[in-house]
């Protein structure tokens, strides 16, 4: 199996040049992706146990890698939450896989979003690590609207091997990922 064209653009271009802009002594100490989490919450689910198994065929979906569901960790009564209740669907893509829904995200999904003008820098955690939050699904071409009888968003986080939010930032620009940057512009 080929590698997928992002993949090899990181190996031939991104990574010699981000060796190069932080002036590290080998390409191993280059950060790299090392997987994507998608992440749905649904709240309605307390009342609704069949959109659960909607959001994990959704993801599922969405990714090309079976989702699995989340339950909750402690109960909440006001919620009327009880501890194991399913409550939401995730899934971790690592290698490949990856690698294509980053590509799948960057050129087809986000340039579907209704005013599109890029994605806030403010998502990064500190640690290199940076979260996407996309408020419908309908943007991924794998969903078809006709079938979905609520629209919800999903958290998109990206986990790098960079020490810093600057190093996260420059790989995820290196990518092609479209950042508003309103303070440093490049």
């Amino acid at each position: 199996m080929a590698n997928p064209r992002i993949k090899d653009k990181f190996i031939a271009e991104i990574a010699p040049s981000l060796k190069e802009k932080f002036q590290y002594q080998s390409v191993m100490q280059v950060p790299k992706l090392t997987k994507i989490v998608l992440n749905k919450g649904i709240g309605a689910a307390v009342a609704d146990k069949k959109l659960v198994d909607q959001g994990v065929e959704e993801l599922s979906l969405i990714t090309g890698q079976k989702a699995v569901a989340t339950k909750a960790k402690n109960s909440i009564s006001n919620f009327k939450l009880r501890e194991d209740m399913p409550i939401g669907a995730k899934v971790t893509l690592r290698g490949h896989r990856m690698y294509e829904f980053l590509d799948r995200l960057i050129s087809v999904a986000l340039p579907r979003v209704r005013d599109f003008k890029g994605i806030n820098d403010k998502g990064f955690d500190g640690r290199g690590n940076y979260t996407l939050g996309v408020t419908e699904q309908i943007i991924f071409p794998e969903i078809s609207i006709e079938k979905v009888n609520r629209i919800s968003g999903m958290d998109i986080t990206f986990v790098t091997t960079a020490n810093t939010d600057e190093e996260g930032f420059a790989l995820l620009k290196a990518f092609g990922m479209p950042f508003i940057n309103k303070n440093n512009p490049e």
